[in-house]
């Protein structure tokens, strides 16, 4: 809905679950409006926010840009909030121009596929505080390669559901030379660091 209706009317209804707090951890969609931010920050000051994303960067009218998106990311590195991004629907070019720009901002890449492998590495060396969540990262060897180059706290599971089913990666994940505590960080304890705010 937040990708082909309206991030502001998802976070709406969106609010109605937060009588399940403890089962769920919301994530909140931000849009490229003022009114997205606007509303992101009304709630951020009624209940602190542990996370937002952004997904609709695909179309051309919407790329992902400092001059469509800077007022957003701005607020959130000030603030303290990271950030999720769709890499399955951004340039590669605007993802790195982009938080180039905010050396604060925590960020989770989303979505990246085994045809994005050439650029991940140049984007977590140039982008500190850049995770990348693995939920379609299924190129061989490579999560291991990752985790020895940038170690283990910069990968976090995902499945990228409903897009895809949850279990597959899962099963990947078990099934790499990880220790039982790195694949505890990736699988859990990194996404409770980033949500808890304790990665800057």
């Amino acid at each position: 809905q937040a990708e082909s209706i309206s991030p502001v009317e998802t976070n709406d209804e969106m609010r109605s679950w937060q009588a399940h707090e403890g089962m769920l951890q919301h994530q909140w969609m931000a849009g490229a409006s003022r009114q997205s931010l606007d509303q992101l920050q009304a709630m951020h000051a009624d209940r602190p926010l542990t996370s937002v994303r952004i997904n609709n960067t695909d179309k051309p009218y919407n790329p992902f840009s400092h001059w469509i998106y800077g007022d957003l990311l701005e607020w959130c590195a000030a603030a303290g909030i990271p950030v999720w991004v769709s890499v399955a629907n951004a340039n590669c070019r605007d993802l790195l121009e982009t938080l180039t720009r905010f050396p604060n901002l925590v960020t989770v890449l989303v979505g990246a596929h085994y045809v994005d492998a050439l650029f991940i590495r140049p984007l977590l060396r140039n982008l500190p505080l850049a995770h990348l969540e693995l939920s379609r990262y299924e190129v061989l060897g490579e999560v291991e390669a990752l985790s020895r180059e940038f170690g283990v706290d910069r990968l976090v599971y995902g499945s990228f559901y409903p897009r895809l089913q949850m279990g597959p990666i899962l099963f990947y994940l078990h099934h790499l030379d990880l220790t039982e505590d790195e694949l505890a960080a990736v699988c859990a304890g990194n996404v409770e660091e980033i949500l808890a705010g304790r990665r800057k």
